[in-house]
């Protein structure tokens, strides 16, 4: 007997980015993101959280973001370095699980930041 699974619908789309350190001529290295790919998922918010920062304030909120799974190993997987970027948002992916014992899709916990 195989595992009910609750319906997922996949209906936002999203690009998947990894971070590139590239030398910055003085010693350091700049950050930039390479696209892997797109890919298409449920984007669910869970929580949120405001700060004041002085000057600026930081609004933060949590989300859980399902996609189809893809092999481990797999550039197309995203880990917790990588980020989803839908236009001008940002997904920080924290963490990221299988959702079901089958391995049908997989659970990345983000967190999108804007500063106010």
């Amino acid at each position: 007997m195989s595992p009910v699974v609750k319906a997922v619908t996949l209906s936002r789309k999203l690009v998947l980015e990894r971070p590139l350190a590239a030398p910055d001529g003085a010693g350091g290295f700049a950050r930039s993101w390479e696209t892997l790919g797109t890919v298409w998922a449920e984007v669910q918010p869970r929580s949120g959280r405001s700060r004041d920062g002085g000057e600026m304030s930081l609004s933060s909120a949590r989300y859980k973001i399902t996609l189809r799974a893809t092999p481990v190993g797999s550039e197309q997987r995203p880990t917790p370095a990588c980020r989803f970027r839908d236009g001008d948002r940002i997904f920080t992916i924290e963490a990221v699980t299988e959702a079901d014992g089958v391995g049908r899709y997989l659970v990345c916990h983000a967190t999108e930041e804007v500063a106010q």
